[in-house]
C-alpha cells in the first residue's frame, strides 16, 4: 500500500538565519539608532522588543521580510498580545507553530473521509498518515488537502509506494 504523511515543519536553521539577518538590519537602520529594538529566538518562540508600538510594527515587518526571503512560511507564526515592559517599551511573543495540531488533524481526516476517495487517513502524533492502493488517489488526496487547508503551511513527506 502506498502512503504519505502530512506534516508541518519549519527549518530551525533558516529561522535562526532570518532572525540574525533581521537583528543585523535593525542594528544598522538609522531610525533604530539608540533604541532597544531586537528579535530573540528561543527554541520555536520569538520575542520582539521595541521602544513603542510603531517601532514594534517595523520590527515585525523586517522579520517577516527576512523569513520570506529565507523560505520560511509566515503562516506558521502565531502572534501574542503586545505587552508593556517599562515606560513605553513593549514586547510581543510570537510562537512558531510546528506540527499538525489535533484539531487541524481531525479536520484533515474528516475532509479526506468526506471526499469519498479510496484512501485511509489516520492521526499519528503531530502528523497525518494517508494510505491507499493507488498512487492516483493519493495524488487526488494531496490536491484536495492543498485546496482546502490554506491557513496553515503543510508539507507532504515520506511518500512510499
Amino acid at each position: 500500500m502506498a502512503s504519505f504523511d502530512i506534516v508541518s515543519q519549519v527549518d530551525k536553521q533558516e529561522l535562526r538565519n532570518a532572525v540574525d539577518q533581521a537583528n543585523k538590519e535593525i542594528a544598522n537602520r538609522f531610525d533604530f539608532k539608540g533604541s532597544d529594538a531586537r528579535v530573540e529566538l528561543t527554541d520555536y518562540q520569538l520575542t520582539l522588543y521595541a521602544d513603542d508600538e510603531f517601532k514594534l510594527g517595523q520590527v515585525n515587518d523586517i522579520l517577516l521580510q527576512r523569513l520570506a526571503k529565507r523560505g520560511v512560511d509566515v503562516r506558521c507564526l502565531e502572534r501574542g498580545k503586545v505587552e508593556t515592559i517599562s515606560g513605553n517599551k513593549v514586547k510581543q511573543a510570537v510562537t512558531v507553530r510546528v506540527g499538525v495540531g489535533a484539531d487541524l488533524a481531525k479536520r484533515i481526516v474528516k475532509l479526506i473521509k468526506d471526499s469519498k476517495l479510496k484512501v485511509q487517513a489516520s492521526v499519528q502524533g503531530d502528523a497525518v498518515r494517508v494510505s491507499g492502493a493507488k498512487k492516483d488517489t493519493l495524488q487526488e488526496a494531496i490536491q484536495l488537502v492543498r485546496k482546502s487547508v490554506t491557513d496553515f503551511p503543510l508539507q507532504f513527506t515520506n511518500y512510499r509506494d
